[in-house]
């Protein structure tokens, strides 16, 4: 029989303890799967830790080794289960079909006699044992991890809560819904806020609205997938949805609710519908009249990107004007200058190019047309003014408002340059919508903030998890909507992530559900990057004094692949003595990071990233690698090979002689806890949204500084001062070949 014995009480054991309290229940399960030393020269079997929080608040354990264990009740069941032997240093991990090394899990050493005997299949009582970490302090699990909301890849969007396929109708004549105004966007704008009336006999606390574009939303807009199935009632979710009683806490005794949406022109009538039963069974009791905007196809949401030259700046828009309808264009040029025109290419993409579900069901919405035209031979640090055109077959132009931008610098130019970087910001409704599992609660304020500072920013770059539609493309729109202040006057250039392109069996390297059947196709067209495949969304980019090195994580990095390849050739192709910022950048953690995501795998990051790049990052002095992913904030030191180079912490001169790796995944969606412990090589975390900016004065100097979006604050920064020979210098592994001959 196993015998239970107490964990040594650390300040670990303390801070895994609080997060069983707040998992809930009187007693929880958690199992570590872990190796064991057993005294025994290469024999390290693979056994299952069971921690169990009893009523006491203390912390339990049971040991066994190739054994299964099963809460059941108040007593352990133990069933077989027989596990594949593992070397003590290597742990195994599928992905993709191949199985990879990662760093080991826990070794159990025992100080005063050994755990198992000559028969291994009996469970002794382990007197005076203790954990030690290979290399690290590890504290967490995967059972944990599971059981954690905000560790997951965030599950469904709030839209799969819907039971749109559930839907009953049972319209009634007791209930009234009614929005006003009516036409929208008289003055050209592009949002406006409705007032929605709610007049309802018999209410409850689970009436809800949904919000529904086009307005047409019944079964007789669409078709059934094959054609023995019928369509469903309802063809396609709401594009947002508010329960009755948010600002009307009298509305279950008064039936009368009013509510105020705000609506963005998305090229389609609007209706609004209340619902009874909550989201899982709803019935349709009441439908409003229809909102439109005076202009449904107008072109709206301009989003600005480098180009492939320096001296190239692309916008792309969206609008409802197809080419046989209307001619795109813009007309642009120096500010108070001559005007020019710059004709426009259109794509579109249609359900069939979805990869799954929901994407190419429910969450299924027209994205009308997006436009991309190339503003050529711009002259450096210039003020550009620029306006969006359509036009019609009968002459008539449609026009969008004016927007402006500053060119950018010549590669190499010595001037004040500022950048920020995040990821995983995704959208947020100002209205307060939309908000069943609180998302990305941070989106707004990180935005917001971006407003505030434009004039201090040159390029944005949100690398990664871009708006989160999992598959519910209207939320595109209304993403590109809440980022126009800033992608109409600034480059804004954006990575790929696994809610943007992951799908099974479409070419990713991570074959999970994250894009909810997008497959990266949405992304790939609603803005621009520079390269030539945007399914292989990896770039270079040059802005005045840095090099940007673009990674896409969704497809396969490792050494011998064209990413790494092209990884590389960016790395090398720079000119370090003009360009002395070089920045690596993508989505995961191909880098170092301690949020209990990556502690889990005890990579500290993704595996094999740091095994394929580090080498590189190290031959070639990279200075900064920023990564998404972790909904969090962290800083390491200069590291090389899972060591600080340096003990500088703020104020670094010389040579680095290694790579600071940054999280910034705090752009807005819910946050990613950090593992229990910390890490040798970690400097800074923060369990909080924020972003990074980047501040170059001049070829020798360099800001760097996290701000948090709450408050816009700098909460950790530090600089680099140094010069050309110091690039130039040798460091650890990065010494070029020399010779003895004269």
């Amino acid at each position: 029989m196993a015998s239970t014995v107490k964990f040594p009480k650390t300040q670990h054991l303390s801070n895994l303890n609080s997060r069983f309290l707040q998992a809930g229940p009187k007693t929880s399960i958690l199992f570590l799967r872990v190796s064991i030393e057993l005294h025994r020269p290469n024999y390290s079997p693979n056994i299952l830790l069971q921690l169990t929080k009893s009523q006491n608040g203390k912390l339990d354990y049971l040991i066994s080794k190739n054994t299964y264990k099963t809460p059941s009740k108040n007593k352990i069941n133990l069933r077989r289960q027989t596990f594949a032997k593992i070397p003590t240093k290597t742990a195994k991990r599928r992905h993709k079909g191949i199985y990879h090394p990662i760093i080991p899990f826990y070794k159990i050493t025992n100080e005063t006699k050994s755990i198992c005997s000559n028969n291994c299949h009996k469970r002794e009582k382990i007197q005076g044992g203790m954990i030690q970490v290979l290399g690290f302090t590890l504290l967490v699990a995967f059972w944990l991890l599971l059981s954690f909301e905000e560790v997951a890849s965030h599950g469904d969007h709030s839209f799969a809560k819907i039971g749109i396929r559930q839907v009953t109708f049972a319209l009634s004549d007791d209930v009234y819904v009614k929005a006003s105004p009516t036409i929208l966007g008289s003055k050209g704008q592009n949002s406006e806020w409705v007032n929605v009336y709610i007049s309802n006999l018999n209410p409850s606390i689970d009436d809800w609205i949904g919000v529904f574009s086009p307005a047409n939303f019944s079964d007789s807009t669409c078709l059934p997938e094959n054609s023995r199935v019928s369509p469903p009632y309802l063809c396609s979710a709401p594009i947002k949805y508010q329960y009755a009683n948010y600002t009307n806490p009298n509305y279950k005794v008064t039936g009368e609710a009013s509510l105020n949406l705000q609506l963005i022109n998305q090229r389609s009538d609007f209706s609004f519908a209340l619902f009874t039963g909550g989201l899982s069974t709803p019935t349709l009791v009441a439908v409003s009249n229809t909102v439109s905007f005076v202009n449904p196809n107008a072109p709206n949401y301009p989003r600005l990107a480098q180009g492939k030259m320096w001296d190239e700046m692309t916008v792309t828009w969206t609008s409802g004007y197809g080419i046989n309808e209307a001619v795109p264009f813009v007309e642009w040029g120096q500010r108070d200058g001559e005007q020019r025109l710059s004709p426009a290419g259109t794509l579109t993409f249609d359900r069939h190019s979805m990869c799954g579900a929901p994407a190419r069901t429910v969450g299924w919405r027209d994205p009308g047309y997006i436009h991309t035209s190339f503003l050529k031979d711009l002259w450096p640090n210039m003020v550009y003014t620029y306006k969006l055109g359509h036009k019609l077959l009968n002459g008539t132009i449609i026009w969008s408002q004016i927007y402006q931008f500053k060119s950018s610098p010549y590669p190499g130019q010595d001037s004040l340059q500022r950048v920020i970087i995040f990821g995983d910001m995704g959208k947020d409704e100002a209205d307060g919508s939309n908000e069943y599992n609180n998302f990305q609660r941070g989106s707004l304020n990180t935005t917001k903030q971006l407003i505030n500072d434009l004039e201090k920013i040159d390029i944005v770059f949100h690398i990664g998890d871009i708006c989160y539609a999992n598959g519910y493309l209207s939320q595109w729109d209304q993403f590109t909507s809440q980022i126009e202040p800033i992608a109409s006057t600034v480059p804004y250039m954006v990575a790929s992530g696994n809610h943007e392109r992951d799908w099974p069996n479409s070419g990713s390297f991570y074959e999970n559900n994250d894009s909810g059947g997008e497959c990266g196709v949405v992304a790939q067209t609603m803005f621009y990057v520079p390269t030539d495949n945007k399914d292989k969304f990896w770039y270079s980019t040059d802005y005045g004094m840095f090099r940007f090195c673009i990674a896409d994580t969704e497809h396969d990095w490792r050494e011998g692949t064209e990413q790494y390849n092209f990884i590389e050739k960016c790395f090398a192709s720079v000119d370090r003595q003009k360009q002395p910022w070089l920045i690596f950048i993508g989505h995961r953690v191909l880098g170092y990071s301690s949020s209990l995501v990556y502690a889990v795998e005890g990579s500290f990051g993704e595996p094999m990233g740091k095994d394929s790049l580090q080498k590189l990052w190290q031959k070639y002095k990279v200075d900064i690698a920023v990564y998404g992913h972790a909904h969090n904030y962290e800083r390491t030191c200069p590291v090389y090979e899972n060591t600080c180079v340096s003990d500088e912490k703020d104020h670094y001169k010389g040579g680095l002689n290694g790579t600071i790796h940054v999280v910034a995944g705090g752009g807005g969606a819910s946050l990613t806890p950090f593992a229990p412990f910390e890490t040798a090589w970690s400097i800074y975390r923060d369990y909080d949204y924020g972003f990074l900016k980047l501040t170059a004065f001049d070829h020798s100097t360099l800001l760097f500084e996290y701000k948090k979006s709450r408050d816009g604050q700098v909460y950790d920064s530090f600089t680099i001062s140094r010069d050309y020979r110091d690039i130039l210098a040798c460091t650890i592994d990065s010494c070029p070949s020399t010779t003895l001959a004269s």
